[in-house]
């Protein structure tokens, strides 16, 4: 069963890791996928040419959505390009990590505006799209970090906190129109950046886990699919955490 078919989504910061799934995973179940990379520019070609075995149209974009005009002009380029857009997956995201008092200023502002203006750019160019069409799906990528916070990410627990604030009140400006938007937050997901952590430490942290595993990439791409269906019609206004019940 294709969840998707016929819609079109975009997926930001998709060139590698849960974004990729994501996209992988949208184009499995029947949608379009517009997605959008940046510096892994040979990673974003070589995802919209595996895609295309899915039969579903799929296209790359490099934009950096934390860049109020970018982002206007990728909404503008996916619907001339794809002739709408139902589905938005803000997905894009930077870690800088320091204590606060070794924090810069350039440090606190990369991860904001990567983080969470790029949310604010994304979402308010897409939202006169779907406000037309009266139907859409934002679902924006937080973090457990977001909700209990972490020693030495005060900048990306407040991006990702601020995220969830967000989304609520575009839930609420936007539900009469239709539009529905929730909060994935994963916890401890087994990426490219884990891979090179000592197995030592993962398995270290997995056993704070209840289900005692990371996660993959696939468990976070799978609720993705699932809260951009017309399965979770009527959710709206949540944060998903996907973390193996480590909150």
């Amino acid at each position: 069963m294709k969840l998707l078919e016929g819609k079109i989504a975009l997926i930001t910061g998709a060139s590698k890791g849960i974004g990729r799934k994501i996209a992988e995973k949208f184009a499995e179940h029947g949608a379009d996928v517009a997605f959008t990379y940046l510096s892994s520019v040979e990673k974003g070609l070589e995802l919209e040419q595996e895609l295309q075995k899915y039969g579903t149209r799929i296209k790359g974009y490099r934009s950096d959505a934390s860049k109020f005009d970018e982002a206007d002009k990728l909404i503008t380029d996916i619907v001339a390009d794809f002739g709408g857009l139902q589905i938005v997956v803000n997905n894009a995201g930077i870690t800088k990590d320091n204590l606060i008092i070794r924090m810069t200023e350039e440090q606190w502002d990369d991860v904001l505006n990567v983080n969470l203006k790029s949310i604010f750019n994304i979402t308010r160019a897409a939202s006169k799209i779907m406000m037309r069409a009266r139907t859409g799906v934002f679902i924006n990528m937080s973090s457990v970090v977001g909700l209990q916070g972490n020693a030495g990410q005060s900048n990306y627990a407040a991006s990702k906190a601020g995220i969830v604030g967000f989304s609520k009140s575009m839930a609420k400006e936007m539900g009469s129109r239709g539009i529905r938007t929730n909060v994935v937050a994963p916890g401890f997901i087994q990426t490219e950046m884990t891979d090179a952590l000592d197995p030592k430490v993962v398995d270290a942290w997995a056993q704070t886990i209840p289900l005692k595993r990371a996660g993959t990439t696939e468990d976070v791409a799978n609720v993705c699919v699932f809260l951009a269906s017309d399965m979770a019609a009527y959710i709206t206004s949540q944060t998903i955490p996907v973390d193996g019940g480590m909150l």
